[in-house]
C-alpha cells in the first residue's frame, strides 16, 4: 500500500548542507499501523511531510496505492492529499472562527460534499470521538483532549486510506493521552486505514503492528518500548 524507496531530503543551514533523509525505505501494508520514534530532529516530521507530498523529495520515491506522489506536480499532489490522507497534528490546528462540526465539515466541503450529506458524516464521526454534543461549541471553549478528538474527527471523516499522525499525545498531559490512543486507534482500524504515527510516546508506540526508527537518515524496524 505504502512504499517508500531511497528516499533523501537535505536542507541547507547556511553554508553547510544537513541531510535529514538518506535512502530511506520501508514499505507498509494496507492497514497497518506503523509507530515512527527517534530523537528530536531525527527527521520524522520531514518523513510525514514528504509521504503527504507537503514537501518533495531531494531523490527517491514515494507510491501509495499505486499512485506516485513524490512524482507529482504540487497542485496534483494537493488535490490528492485532500481525498486520500488524513492529517493529525500534536497542536491540533483547528480554526478557530469555525465550531466543532464546521472544522469537521470544512473537509468534507473541499472534498466537494456539502449540504445534508456533509452534515450527517460529520456528527455521525463526532459521535464516534464522543463530541455529539459539542458539534456546535467553539473549539477555544474545549479542553485539549477534546480538540485533539476534533482534529481526529476531521481527519477521518472523508475515510481516507492513509492517516498521518504527527506526536498526537504530544501536547496532552498523560491521562487524556490515555485516553486519545484507543479513539485514534479504533477509527483508524475500522475503517481499515494506514495509520503512521510519528511519536515519543511508549505506551503509543506499543499499540503499533511495528516500530521504525529513523536513525542516522534511515529507517530501522525495532521492537516497541517495553
Amino acid at each position: 500500500m505504502l512504499s517508500i524507496r531511497q528516499l533523501s531530503r537535505s536542507f541547507r543551514e547556511g553554508a553547510r548542507v544537513h541531510r535529514v533523509l538518506d535512502r530511506a525505505q520501508a514499505q507498509v501494508a494496507a492497514g497497518e499501523v506503523i509507530a515512527v520514534t527517534g530523537r528530536s530532529g531525527s527527521g520524522k516530521s520531514t518523513l510525514l511531510n514528504l509521504i503527504s507530498g507537503i514537501d518533495a523529495p531531494d531523490a527517491g520515491t514515494v507510491e501509495f496505492a499505486g499512485a506516485a506522489i513524490s512524482a507529482m506536480a504540487e497542485p496534483a499532489r494537493t488535490l490528492f492529499r485532500r481525498a486520500h490522507i488524513g492529517f493529525i497534528y500534536q497542536f491540533f490546528n483547528l480554526i478557530p472562527t469555525l465550531d466543532v462540526e464546521e472544522n469537521v465539515r470544512l473537509v468534507l466541503e473541499l472534498n466537494g460534499v456539502r449540504g445534508r450529506e456533509a452534515q450527517a458524516r460529520s456528527r455521525r464521526v463526532l459521535g464516534e470521538v464522543g463530541l455529539a454534543e459539542r458539534a456546535h461549541s467553539a473549539v477555544d471553549q474545549l479542553s485539549g483532549g477534546e480538540q485533539q478528538r476534533v482534529a481526529i474527527a476531521r481527519a477521518v471523516v472523508h475515510a481516507p486510506a492513509l492517516l498521518l499522525a504527527d506526536e498526537p499525545t504530544g501536547n496532552l498531559d498523560e491521562a487524556t493521552a490515555r485516553e486519545i490512543i484507543p479513539v485514534l486507534l479504533s477509527l483508524a482500524r475500522a475503517r481499515a486505514a494506514t495509520l503512521i504515527i510519528v511519536t515519543h510516546d511508549a505506551a503509543l508506540a506499543r499499540r503499533a503492528d511495528r516500530v521504525l526508527e529513523l536513525r542516522d537518515g534511515r529507517l530501522h524496524e525495532t521492537a516497541a518500548a517495553p
